[in-house]
Order: C-alpha cells, then sequence, then structure tokens
C-alpha cells in the first residue's frame, strides 16, 4: 500500500495527534484556504508576505499582533515544530561551555541542541510514580532542593529548561518555579508543546500557562495542543533577561529559509481560533464535553488515571496485568488509535474534534480487551531510572557524539561512555545521552526496560572509543 493510499485511511475514532482530528477540528479560515485551487497556498515569502525573521511582512506583523494580545515582547511562527523553536531558544540563552539546568523528562531536541551548542544539560530527577513508569513533575520544594545541591556541587548553570505540562497532562503550580529562578538571575525557557491552549484562560481548573507564571521563553506546539497543522509552533519572548536579537540569530539556524506559507497561514489561523470569543466558546464545549466523557468512562470502570489535561485520557493498562503496547496493537486493530503507548499505559487524545459515541465505544472495548488479554494480574511497580537528583555527563555531549566510537553490546558497557541517545519515541524522553557514563545500575536497568519495551530499547550502544 503506498503512503498516500495510507493517508486517506480512516479509523473509527483518531485519538492521537494532530489534535485537529484529521481536519474536523482544522479553522474555517484555514479549511477555506485548503479548499482553493491545488497548490495556490504554495507561494514563496514575496516582499508583502515577509517571513517569521522579517517585520515588515504579513506575518511579521502576524506574529506580533498575537504577541500583543497576549501582553509579551514578540512572537516567531516556526514551520519545523516545536523541535526547532526549542533548539534555537536555547542556544539564544545559553552559550557554548555553559551549563543548563534540565529535567529528566526533557524532549530529545533540547539535548539534541546541547549537541549543536556545546552546552552541557545538568539533569535533574523528578519524582517517579512506580505504579505506572510517569515522571510526575516538580513542585516548589523539590525544585528548592535541586538548587540547593547544585550549590553543593559548585555547578554554575546559565539558564534553566522546564516541561508543562508532560506529555500525559501531569503539572503543578509553575509560577513559584519560575520565581525561584528568576530569583538567581536565570532566564526560564519552558517547553509547553502540550499545553498552546492553556493561553485561553478560561477557569480556574486548568494549569497556569507558562507565559503567565512569566517564563521568559515560553515554545507552543500548535499541532499538540491547538488547531494547528503538523509542524506548526510558536515561540513567545518576554521580559528583559533575553535578547531578542540572540533569539532570531538562533532562528537563522533551525528554521528554513523557504518556509511554507501553507503552514505560516496555520499558525496564524490557529492562534486566532484559539483566542477569538468564537474559538475560546468552542474549546469550553470541547473541555466539558472531555470532563464529562472522562467522569462517565471511571463510572462504568475504566481505569482512567488523574491528570491536569482534560483532553488526555490515561489508561492504566497495567492494573489488568496489560502492557499498554499490546493495548495499543488490539485497539488499532479494532478501529481505536490510540497516541502514546508504553508498558504500563496508552495515552489517547481527544484533541478538539467532536467524538461521538466514544465513551460507548471505549467501554465495549475495553471490556472485550479484558477478555482477550486480562490476566488480572497487575504488574510490579515499575523501577525508576537509578538517576542522582543532579546528574552532569562525564563528556561533553558534543564531544561525545563526535568522538571516535564503536558498537558493544549492553553488557558489555558498563564504565564506557555513551555516543548516542537511546530514547523511546514517543514519547521522545531520553534516557541515555551522549557523554553519559554507563554504570552497572543504568545497564541493569536498561536490560529490564529492554523486556518491557523490546521494540524500543536496543540491545547495544554505541560507546566513545577514543
Amino acid at each position: 500500500m503506498s503512503f498516500l493510499s495510507l493517508l486517506t485511511r480512516s479509523n473509527a475514532y483518531s485519538l492521537y495527534l494532530p489534535a485537529h482530528g484529521r481536519g474536523a477540528a482544522l479553522p474555517d479560515s484555514l479549511r477555506t484556504l485548503l479548499q482553493e485551487r491545488a497548490g495556490s497556498w504554495d507561494s514563496p515569502e514575496l516582499p508583502d508576505f515577509g517571513g517569521p525573521l522579517v517585520s515588515s511582512g504579513a506575518v511579521g506583523k502576524s506574529q506580533q499582533e498575537f504577541a500583543d494580545l497576549l501582553g509579551v515582547r514578540r512572537g516567531w511562527y516556526g514551520v519545523n515544530g516545536a523541535t526547532g523553536l526549542l533548539q534555537a531558544a536555547l542556544l539564544s540563552v545559553s552559550r557554548p561551555g555553559e551549563a543548563v539546568l534540565m529535567p529528566r523528562n526533557i524532549h530529545r531536541s533540547i539535548i539534541q541542541a546541547c549537541v549543536l551548542g556545546g552546552l552541557t544539560p545538568v539533569l535533574f530527577d523528578l519524582p517517579f510514580l512506580e505504579d505506572r513508569g510517569h515522571y510526575a513533575p516538580p513542585d516548589e520544594s523539590w525544585l528548592l532542593k535541586v538548587l540547593d545541591r547544585l550549590v553543593e556541587k559548585g555547578i554554575v548553570v546559565s539558564s534553566a529548561v522546564l516541561v508543562h505540562p508532560t506529555y500525559h497532562g501531569y503539572s503543578n503550580p509553575l509560577r513559584p518555579l519560575v520565581n525561584q529562578l528568576h530569583s538567581r538571575g536565570l532566564p526560564v525557557l519552558v517547553d509547553e508543546a502540550h499545553g498552546t491552549y492553556l493561553i485561553s484562560d478560561l477557569d480556574n481548573d486548568l494549569p497556569e500557562s507558562a507565559l503567565m507564571a512569566g517564563a521568559d521563553l515560553v515554545v507552543h506546539s500548535l499541532h499538540k495542543s491547538a488547531a494547528g497543522l503538523s509542524q506548526t509552533a510558536v515561540m513567545w519572548m518576554q521580559g528583559d533577561l533575553v535578547d531578542p536579537e540572540s533569539i532570531e540569530r538562533s532562528l537563522s539556524l533551525f528554521q528554513t529559509s523557504s518556509p511554507s506559507a501553507l503552514l505560516l497561514a496555520s499558525c496564524e489561523s490557529a492562534l486566532k481560533d484559539l483566542l477569538s470569543d468564537k474559538g475560546k466558546k468552542k474549546l469550553r464545549i470541547c473541555l466539558e464535553e472531555a470532563r464529562e466523557l472522562t467522569y462517565c468512562l471511571r463510572k462504568q470502570g475504566l481505569p482512567l488515571l488523574e491528570n491536569e489535561d482534560p483532553l488526555r485520557l490515561i489508561l492504566h493498562t497495567s492494573v489488568e496485568g496489560i502492557s499498554g503496547l499490546d493495548a495499543d496493537l488490539w485497539y488499532m486493530n479494532r478501529g481505536l488509535v490510540g497516541e502514546l503507548p508504553e508498558p504500563g499505559t496508552l495515552l489517547f487524545c481527544l484533541g478538539f474534534a467532536p467524538q461521538f459515541g466514544l465513551a460507548k465505544s471505549m467501554k465495549s472495548r475495553w471490556d472485550q480487551l479484558l477478555e482477550d488479554l486480562g490476566n488480572k494480574k497487575s504488574f510490579l511497580p515499575f523501577s525508576p531510572p537509578p538517576s542522582e537528583l543532579i546528574a552532569v555527563p562525564a563528556m561533553n555531549c558534543g564531544e561525545a557524539w563526535r568522538a571516535c566510537s564503536k558498537k558493544v553490546d549492553l553488557e558489555n558497557a558498563e564504565g564506557s561512555i555513551a555516543a548516542e541517545l537511546i530514547c523511546p519515541y514517543p514519547p521522545g524522553i531520553p534516557i541515555v545521552i551522549p557523554g553519559e557514563r554507563l554504570s552497572y545500575n543504568l545497564i541493569m536497568w536498561l536490560n529490564n526496560q529492554r523486556r518491557l519495551w523490546p521494540d524500543q530499547i536496543p540491545s547495544s550502544i554505541r560507546v566513545v572509543s577514543c
């Protein structure tokens, strides 16, 4: 079957990203554009169009209008996903040789930026939810422990990165964390790829957006948590700790010189749809329906885990002795496609499109799944990675990445320095980074993970050989 034919294949329920639900929730303005003569919207950076780095054209004016609406200094559209904007943002706040504080659940794009920019990632551990195998977000007291440990170890960092909310929709109040980091003079970059719609500020039950919490740089994925097309994203800047010229220099390294006019139009239409009165009304209805769905499913016995994002359903499959990976394959074969399978859970993204009859369908499929795969015996608690509260790579990430290297079996890698990432994708959270020394405990933990993620964790790794 060709790729083109696969694109038109339909499923009964598509509970995965992009959040526009295979077009059902695309903004009306973008839908109208797509109905124009095929290819008419595929244009270069004509003078009146401009681009993300040109202030005089329509794109630049659009970016600034939304920045003004949100009360921030600047905004930049991205057509290389949140990945390119996160990388540009990090390289704009730290220089080669400097260290950056970041959590263990950081996206791999941040580590890749450290490789490219000669930065040292200072990774801090996170609370671990052993019943499901997920990281929990830090609270203020946890961050204070991290910052105290930095002082004890004499580690100086030039900036900090936070994730809010997590892929699974977990979050804690962000403002206290930003305030603590600001009190130490650190600019704060927040990966809010999964929380774009929080800028709507609709109700007190939603987490506060990183913009409202005072972060200096915030990156939003417009396809993961707004109604944009894939690869669309936006970065916001506020305050005086970051130089906008430094941001634009970095952006020129990570964004194409020929950005898609269609994707730029999608950036604009997604933000307009999200922030308009009409868009907020649609979003409010969407959230109400999602909360009602969750309540209904829990009442019917589905083991849905608590989180702070109403649009994310975390099905706790392992309480019934079922791997989330096995459940995902079973569901896909029956027309229900989720977003993120993991050993203990299966994550569904409701998105912004209507999901008619979903409660009844999920209940009936769950009952059948239990009959087919359930063994009534829950998994043992998931073991956390053997991480210290603060960890610094034994070798510079970029140097390790570029060094002479060789492939060795994990069993023979003890004491070696990793020359590559080990990173299940999704969710794209590295569990080994370049420059990290492979201890006995880490190798034993990786081997255990291989039994849980047989297609995601390799049996060998590339290590520095010279």
